[in-house]
């Protein structure tokens, strides 16, 4: 058995502002959440809603000082900036037509940046993200939250081990029913407006899951894709189901299923991995369990906290074995990881091996894949060319 982890950082905390976030947001609460459970950083500013009165009770409800409750991310970000006890990290949560704009704008300003997926509408945004944070020596993250769990980085640690020999075949999906049928609630709308979601929903919003949770574990890359994206409640403007297989440079095939009509179904983001000498199976629904097969043997539970365990997965384990991580902890792991490496940069130190986090790049490999599929299926499922933007 394995003990409990007293994660969470120490020293001095860090400052952060939020944009977005206000009355009836669901995942900004989430992105406080797992910040206050890495002890790393507290909230200080904000923009929370482009009602001023909105804007004014959020920040009255989160104890922020009247004067950094701001009218806009630009005067935020222009004011954080120029005050000595300013922010260090900015986390965005509006929209996805937004955030190309106000992460600039932060980067510009010197001000690190947490953002949620998927990243921006055009490729050479996302690279452009990249570039200007490298350039001014800032870190970005995408709240690819998923990579956060204990088994997804043991996931990573044992493919990278040559546990599973060559990897041949990946099957992943993410299936939800919260589309099935119409909705006017304010995630739906916006989710399924193109003019605030882009080209795509349902890739967007949790294929793009997919396409990172695949390349985090196994680091294959995309070679070609052919995508089949179905729109099937009368009336929507975007997609809510798709059918993507993929050829990996390596030779192996791949199958990727996001779905928001999938009757029955909760949040079932999930992967098969096979290889030569080895087999993963992973559901984040069970997250604290992996089924592991190798070749010739017969299948090992492998569980979070337990035995024969990565370092990379310990490092990340919170609670003794037996003790169910949610999804909070993964948040908290992805932030605790991000805060660290701030703190870091700002010393001059490295980056420690096993605080890795999403990247302004792996954003832009989401949106070359969003734009991937939809390409695909709008000339009747051709492959297309799959390969990951470069910078």
């Amino acid at each position: 058995m394995v003990e409990g982890r007293d994660l969470g950082a120490s020293g001095p905390k860090l400052r952060y502002g939020l944009i977005g976030g206000g009355a009836g947001s669901f995942i900004a609460a989430v992105h406080r959440a797992g910040i206050d459970m890495t002890r790393a950083a507290d909230i200080v500013a904000g923009c929370f809603s482009r009602d001023a009165e909105k804007n004014r009770e959020m920040g009255e409800k989160l104890g922020i000082a009247e004067d950094r409750v701001y009218p806009s991310y630009a005067d935020m970000a222009k004011a954080e900036a120029a005050r000595p006890d300013g922010i260090d990290f900015v986390v965005i949560t509006t929209p996805n037509a937004t955030h190309y704009e106000i992460s600039k704008a932060f980067l510009e300003a010197g001000i690190h940046v947490a953002c949620d997926k998927p990243l921006c509408f055009e490729v050479e945004e996302g690279l452009d993200l990249e570039r200007t944070a490298r350039a001014k020596n800032l870190l970005f993250m995408v709240t690819y939250v998923y990579t956060g769990y204990p088994l997804a980085r043991h996931a990573r640690e044992l493919i990278r081990s040559g546990a599973l020999g060559d990897i041949r075949v990946v099957i992943a999906e993410y299936a939800q029913d919260w589309l099935a049928d119409e909705v006017d609630s304010k995630q739906g709308v916006w989710r399924t407006d193109p003019k605030q979601s882009g080209i795509s929903c349902c890739v967007g919003d949790i294929g793009t899951h997919i396409e990172n949770m695949v390349h985090f574990v196994t680091g294959l890359e995309i070679d070609k894709i052919s995508a089949t994206l179905s729109t099937f409640v009368k009336g929507r403007a975007l997609d809510d189901n798709a059918l993507i297989t993929l050829k990996y440079k390596n030779g192996a095939v791949g199958h990727y299923w996001p779905s928001q009509v999938a009757t029955g179904r909760e949040n079932g983001l999930g992967f098969r991995i096979f290889g030569t000498e080895g087999s993963l199976e992973w559901y984040q629904e069970k997250p604290a369990e992996m089924r592991y097969v190798k070749k010739g043997q017969p299948p090992v539970t492998l569980t979070c906290g337990g035995p024969n365990l990565s370092p990379a997965a310990l490092r990340w384990t919170r609670m003794p074995s037996g003790h169910p991580e949610g999804l909070f902890a993964a948040w908290a792991n992805i932030y605790e990881a991000f805060c660290n490496s701030i703190k870091n940069n700002m010393d001059g130190k490295p980056q420690d091996e096993f605080e890795i986090f999403p990247t302004a790049l792996d954003g832009a490999r989401g949106v070359k894949f969003v734009h991937d599929c939809v390409r695909s299926s709008k000339s009747d499922s051709a492959w297309v060319d799959g390969t990951a933007p470069v910078v």
